[in-house]
C-alpha cells in the first residue's frame, strides 16, 4: 500500500500534503522511495518539522509550569479554576501555533482548537460565575430570612388554601347542578371537574410562592439544576465544534500498511487500543473475554451440564454415562453453536472497525475520540444498539427451540429411545411422504381434513362476521347497541367454556341432541359420527370466529366516508353494487392480513378439536391407535409427541406443516395491497 498523494479527511474533503517528505515518498518509485527513506533525517522538511517539535515541547513544558503557577493565584471552586486555567493555556497556544499552521496539520488543528476555546470559554466562565453568584446570593438571603415573616406568610398561605378549596367545592357543586338539570353531558361534566381541580392546584402552587422561604428554595433548586445542565450543554457545544474541526482537518501518518489491524485479528480490543481508542478497546476486550473464557471452552465441552459442546451434537450421548440424555447433549451443542456465532460476529465486527479506522487514518482521517464515538453511536449506531439485545433474545428464546425441533426430526426419538437416541437421516420424512409407519399411515387423511376444516371453518366465520357487520351498519336498523353486544358475545366469553358447553349439549343423550331427535324424528349421535362431528365443528368455529371478524369489519365500515356512497348513488349504483364496488374492497384492504391470520390460526386450532371430542370418533382401521377422524395435524402432533412420545416423527410433521404454512402465508400477504404499500 503506497502513501496517498492527496489526504482525505473524515467528511470526504481532499487536502494537499503539508509533509513534503511523505509527499516525496508518495510520488517516488520503489527504488527512489527507498533512497528517500534512507536519507530521512537530512530531508529539508524533516529538519523543519523536528525543529518545530523541539520548540513545541519546550513551549508546552513551560506552559504547564506557568499554568500551575496561575492555578495557585486563582480562587474559587475547582470547576471554575479549571475553566480559567484552560483559557489561560488557550491564549498562549493561539499565539504559538499560528506561526506553524502551514507546516503541519497537527499544528493547524491545535490552532483551530485554541480558536474555538478562546470563543467559548469566556462565555462559559461568565455564565458559570453568574449562576454561582446568584446561587450564593439566594442561599445567603435564605439564611437571613425573618422567621416571624416566614411564619406569617405560611399562615397566610394556609388560610388562602382553605378559602381556595372552599371555592373549588362551590364550583363543583355548580357543575353538579348543571349535570342534574341536563344542561351538560356526562363527558362535559367530567372535563369541567378536571379543569376546576387543575386550576385549584395551579392557584395554590402560585400563591405558595408568596412565602419567601418557599420562593427562595425553589430558586436555589433551579439554579443548581442550571449549573449542572446549562454548563454541561455549553461544554458539549465546545466539544462538538472541536470534533467538527478534527473531522475537517486531516492527519499525516508515517504509515502505509494497516499493521494494527493484522496484529489484532485474534484479540478483539487490541487494535482499538493500538489506535489509541482506549474506551472502545475496553468494550471489545469484554468481547474477547466472552470468546476465550465462555464461547470456546463451552464449544469444547467445558462448563456443559452434561453435553460435550460441538461434539455432543454428533455423539448425542451415545457413549455417555447411563444418566446422560441425548436431548441435553443436543441442546448444549446448539447453544455452543450460538456462542460461536456471537464470537464470530465479535471477531468480524472488531476487525472491520480497526481496519476501517486504520485505513482511514492512513488516507488522512483522524481517529475518533471517545466523545466523537459516543456521538456517532447515539445517532447512526442507535438502531443497532437497541436491536442487539432483541437479536440475542431471539437466538436463545426462539431459534434454539426451533433448531432443536428441526434436529429432532432427523432422529429416532420415540418411546423406545427417550433417554438415548441417534441420527437416522430422512427416515421420518420418508415415512410421512409414503404414508407408512406409526404416523405416516394417518398423515394424509388428517392433512385432507385439516385443509378442508381450515378453509370451511374460516371462510364460514368470515362470511358470518362480515354479513352481520353489514346488517348492523345499515342506518335503517334500530337497536344497534343491543345487536353489537349480542354479536360479540362469542368473543367475550372464553372459548373453552363455549366449546365444552356445546360438547355436553350434543353428546349422546345431551339436551340439544334430544331436541333435534324429537323435532326431526331421527337418531342423531353427533360425537360418534365422523360427518356429524366435522360439520358441527365447522359450525361451532364459524360462530366463535365470527365475532372477531364482526369487530374488524364494523370498525372499517364506520370509517368509510359517506361521500363515496353518495357519489355512487349519483352515478346510478344500487345497494348491491355499492357493496361489491365500495364496501368489500375497502374492508378487505384494511383487514386482509388479519383475515389471512385467521386461516393460519384455524389450521393450528388445537383447543376446539381436543376439548370438543378429543379428536374422535376413533377408527383404528383407518387412523391407527393414535388419532381420530376429527384430529387436525396440530392435535395429531400433540398425541404423537406428548401422549405417546414419538417426538422424532412428530417433529418431522411439525417442520413440514410449518414450512407449508409460512409459504402460504407469504403468498397471501404478498398479494394484499396493505402488504405491498407497507
Amino acid at each position: 500500500m503506497k502513501y496517498p498523494n492527496i489526504l482525505i479527511d473524515d467528511v470526504g474533503n481532499e487536502h494537499p500534503r503539508k509533509n513534503i517528505y511523505l509527499l516525496d515518498l508518495a510520488q517516488a518509485s520503489k527504488e527512489q522511495a527507498k533512497e528517500i527513506a534512507s536519507k530521512k533525517d537530512s530531508h529539508p522538511y524533516i529538519i523543519k518539522l523536528k525543529a518545530y517539535k523541539d520548540l513545541e515541547k519546550v513551549f508546552l513544558d513551560k506552559l504547564e509550569e506557568e499554568a500551575k503557577a496561575y492555578d495557585k493565584e486563582l480562587e474559587g471552586d475547582k470547576k471554575l479554576i479549571d475553566f480559567q486555567v484552560d483559557l489561560f493555556k488557550t491564549t498562549k497556544k493561539l499565539d504559538f501555533y499560528k506561526d506553524y499552521i502551514n507546516l503541519d496539520y497537527d499544528a493547524d488543528l491545535n490552532y483551530k482548537i485554541a480558536r474555538h476555546k478562546s470563543r467559548h470559554l469566556p462565555e462559559i466562565i461568565n455564565h458559570y460565575v453568574f449562576l454561582k453568584d446568584s446561587l450564593m446570593q439566594r442561599e445567603e438571603d435564605l439564611k437571613v430570612l425573618d422567621p416571624a415573616l416566614v411564619s406569617a406568610k405560611e399562615k397566610e398561605v394556609e388560610e388562602y388554601s382553605k378559602t381556595r378549596k372552599e371555592k373549588t367545592k362551590e364550583d363543583i357543586e355548580k357543575v353538579k347542578e348543571k349535570k342534574k338539570e341536563g344542561t351538560i353531558s356526562s363527558k362535559a361534566y367530567k372535563n369541567e371537574i378536571k379543569v376546576i381541580k387543575f386550576k385549584e392546584k395551579e392557584d395554590l402552587l402560585a400563591y405558595s410562592y408568596n412565602n419567601p422561604k418557599k420562593s427562595l428554595e425553589e430558586e436555589i433548586k433551579n439554579l443548581k439544576h442550571k449549573l449542572n445542565i446549562e454548563i454541561d450543554t455549553m461544554e458539549n457545544v465546545l466539544k462538538s465544534d472541536i470534533s467538527d474541526a478534527r473531522r475537517k482537518t486531516p492527519v499525516e501518518v508515517n504509515k502505509s500498511y494497516p499493521i494494527n489491524t493484522l496484529m489484532s485479528f485474534f484479540l478483539p480490543g487490541l487494535g482499538q487500543v493500538l489506535n489509541k481508542q482506549y474506551q472502545k478497546g475496553l468494550i471489545f476486550f469484554l468481547g474477547s473475554l466472552f470468546i476465550y473464557l465462555i464461547a470456546i471452552p463451552y464449544g469444547l465441552g467445558y462448563g456443559n451440564y452434561q453435553g460435550e459442546g460441538f461434539y455432543g451434537l454428533v455423539s448425542l450421548a451415545a457413549d455417555g454415562a447411563r444418566m446422560d440424555r441425548s436431548i441435553i447433549f443436543m441442546i448444549e451443542g446448539i447453544i455452543a453453536i450460538m456462542f460461536a456465532i456471537i464470537a464470530i460476529f465479535i471477531f468480524v465486527f472488531s476487525f472491520k472497525d480497526v481496519s476501517k479506522t486504520e485505513k482511514g487514518n492512513i488516507k488522512g482521517a483522524r481517529i475518533k475520540t471517545w466523545f466523537e464515538t459516543k456521538e456517532n453511536l447515539e445517532s447512526e449506531g442507535f438502531p443497532y444498539l437497541v436491536s442487539v439485545p432483541a437479536y440475542v433474545l431471539i437466538m436463545f428464546i426462539v431459534l434454539i427451540p426451533v433448531i432443536t425441533t428441526f434436529l429432532i426430526s432427523f432422529t429416532n426419538m420415540d418411546p423406545d429411545h427417550q433417554t438415548k437416541f441417534s441420527w437416522i437421516g430422512l427416515s421420518n420424512y420418508l415415512l410421512v411422504a409414503k404414508g407408512q409407519g406409526i404416523a405416516g399411515g394417518a398423515f394424509w387423511l388428517i392433512l385432507r381434513w385439516t385443509i378442508f376444516w381450515t378453509i370451511g371453518a374460516t371462510t364460514f366465520a368470515i362470511a358470518i362476521g362480515f354479513i352481520l357487520s353489514l346488517i348492523v351498519n345499515q342506518d335503517r336498523v334500530k337497536g344497534k347497541k343491543i345487536f353489537r353486544t349480542i354479536y360479540i358475545l362469542p368473543w367475550a366469553v372464553p372459548a373453552f367454556i363455549t366449546i365444552m358447553f356445546f360438547s355436553l349439549m350434543v353428546s349422546r343423550g345431551g339436551p340439544l341432541t334430544e331436541i333435534l331427535n324429537g323435532v326431526f324424528n331421527t337418531n342423531l349421535d353427533i360425537k360418534n359420527s365422523t360427518t356429524g362431528t366435522r360439520i358441527f365443528l365447522i359450525l361451532l368455529q364459524g360462530w366463535l370466529g365470527s365475532a372477531y371478524v364482526f369487530l374488524l369489519s364494523t370498525g372499517v365500515l364506520q370509517g368509510i366516508p359517506k361521500d363515496l356512497y353518495e357519489a355512487a348513488e349519483i352515478d346510478g349504483a344500487k345497494g348491491f353494487q355499492k357493496t361489491i364496488r365500495i364496501t368489500i374492497p375497502l374492508v378487505l384492504f384494511q383487514t386482509a392480513p388479519l383475515l389471512i391470520n385467521q386461516y393460519t390460526f384455524n389450521f393450528n386450532n388445537f383447543s376446539i378439536i381436543y376439548l370438543f371430542n378429543r379428536g374422535g370418533p376413533f377408527f383404528p382401521s383407518l387412523y391407527g391407535n393414535l388419532a381420530g377422524s376429527s384430529d387436525l395435524l396440530i392435535s395429531y402432533i400433540y398425541k404423537l409427541t406428548v401422549q405417546n412420545q414419538y417426538q422424532g416423527i412428530g417433529a418431522a410433521i411439525t417442520i413440514v406443516i410449518s414450512l407449508v404454512l409460512m409459504f402460504i402465508s407469504y403468498l397471501g400477504f404478498r398479494n394484499t395491497k396493505a402488504f405491498k404499500e407497507d
